[in-house]
């Protein structure tokens, strides 16, 4: 009788609530290959209780992959579906969450559907942009498009292909690729340009925005173990100030793929009217909100801004394939909460049957105690996977997040904890 249930349990817990983005990492034993998962969670949102089911399978085929994210969140005190999650025709497409080829500096590489991170260029005028972190609801069906033909190539990034909104891209050229030169071979020039044409949702306003630039980049060393790349970048926002940007990447590989290690360093001198990385992580909040009834715009912040110079900083490491690390810092020299920090780590199979996950993104940082605080200025993420049995994963996820209430006229925040039971089935696909 016991194992009755327990095969009716893992039958009716196909659907899976765990995070598209990490959901095969967080699978103790499971890494970057294709699973059909299941599961049953519970979500509170907006201070309403749901019990959630969805169906979030991520398949692999060599270079190309797909990710699916259907949800079905079911309100304990009414019975009824989540409304928000099915009131446009546009959910319906949206249940692809992406399909895509290849990764991003691959000589071909491509994705339709949700972006995580997207970046431009070494990330001056757009970096780790998301065109879904910020809105729960809100989520938009983007584009990258990648060539690297050896003494040319272009990247491309939209961020909705249901409504124009954010697109751009870079194009760059290697004038001496085809010569024997062994470092300068590999010398390249491009141009920037990405464009809002419609920050605030309304076709009758005439608000785009735009930014473009111009860079150049030299890799110094560039083996299978070790590379460096020295770059300069400049960039403009249309009708506002500019600024520059001069820039260390350092790479480093160990033996037998033991470890690897990313830092990029760089020194900024911002003219008046002048933002870098204008397009982040959080762009989808500050390109337009309203509070007490006043329009805000990310462009009003663009006014303020004064000549100042700063500096930006990122780290990636991999050690053993067990733990991956990611940050980026960046400040302004004497300026008051100016610092915008990115956090994220993965723990995929450290400890047996026991796999973890977090990220964090936090704005308008003064000092270091001021850092780590959970408010508006924040989005959180952790999550712990245990494996209770091959195929059955507990899973507990905790988000925090915030959104604008038209009803109250200003934002707040969506906090979610879902404690889950996941069935998962590995597999892969074989040639004949």
């Amino acid at each position: 009788m016991n194992r009755i249930l327990l095969f009716m349990l893992i039958f009716l817990l196909i659907p899976f609530t765990l995070p598209a983005q990490y959901q095969s990492n967080l699978v103790p034993g499971v890494s970057n290959q294709a699973a059909f998962m299941g599961g049953l969670g519970y979500s509170r949102i907006d201070g309403e209780d749901y019990l959630t089911l969805s169906l979030r399978p991520e398949l692999a085929f060599g270079k190309f992959g797909v990710g699916f994210d259907i949800p079905f969140r079911y309100n304990m005190d009414t019975g009824e579906i989540r409304e928000a999650d099915w009131n446009e025709s546009y959910d319906y497409f949206r249940v692809v969450r992406y399909v895509r080829y290849g990764h991003k500096r691959d000589k071909f590489y491509t994705r339709v559907g949700v972006l995580d991170g997207a970046r431009i260029g070494h990330g001056f005028i757009m970096n780790f942009y998301n065109n879904e972190m910020i809105n729960y609801d809100g989520r938009k069906i983007g584009l990258e498009l990648d060539v690297d033909a050896g003494n040319f190539g272009f990247e491309t990034s939209t961020s909705n292909l249901g409504r124009a909104e954010i697109f751009g891209g870079r194009a760059y050229y290697r004038p001496l690729y085809n010569s024997t030169i062994p470092v300068i071979r590999n010398f390249a020039i491009g141009a920037s340009y990405v464009t809002d044409i419609d920050p605030d949702s309304r076709r009758d306003t005439d608000d785009g925005v735009s930014v473009f630039g111009a860079d150049v980049e030299l890799p110094i060393i560039k083996t299978s173990l070790f590379q460096t790349l020295l770059y300069y970048d400049w960039a403009k926002i249309k009708d506002y100030g500019d600024g520059t940007a001069v820039g260390v990447e350092l790479s480093l590989r160990g033996l037998m793929s033991t470890f690897s290690f990313t830092a990029q360093l760089e020194r900024r001198f911002l003219n008046d009217e002048f933002i870098p990385n204008y397009f982040d992580a959080f762009y989808e909040l500050d390109r337009f909100m309203v509070q007490d009834s006043i329009e805000i715009r990310k462009t009003d912040r663009v006014q303020m801004a004064k000549k100042t110079n700063g500096t930006f900083g990122l780290l990636h490491g991999s050690i053993l394939n067990t733990l991956e690390i990611v940050g980026t810092f960046e400040r302004l020299d004497n300026r008051k909460n100016s610092g915008i920090m990115h956090l994220e780590a993965l723990v995929p199979n450290t400890v047996p049957k026991i796999s973890m996950h977090a990220a964090y993104d936090r704005v308008g940082i003064d000092d270091f105690s001021d850092a780590f605080q959970l408010d508006n200025r924040s989005i959180a993420r952790a999550g712990i996977g245990y494996k209770i049995y091959p195929f059955l994963v507990f899973y507990m996820d905790y988000v925090w997040t915030y959104r604008f209430d038209a009803g109250q006229d200003k934002y707040v925040t969506q906090k979610r904890f879902e404690p889950q039971i996941a069935f998962v089935m590995p597999f892969q696909f074989t040639r004949n």
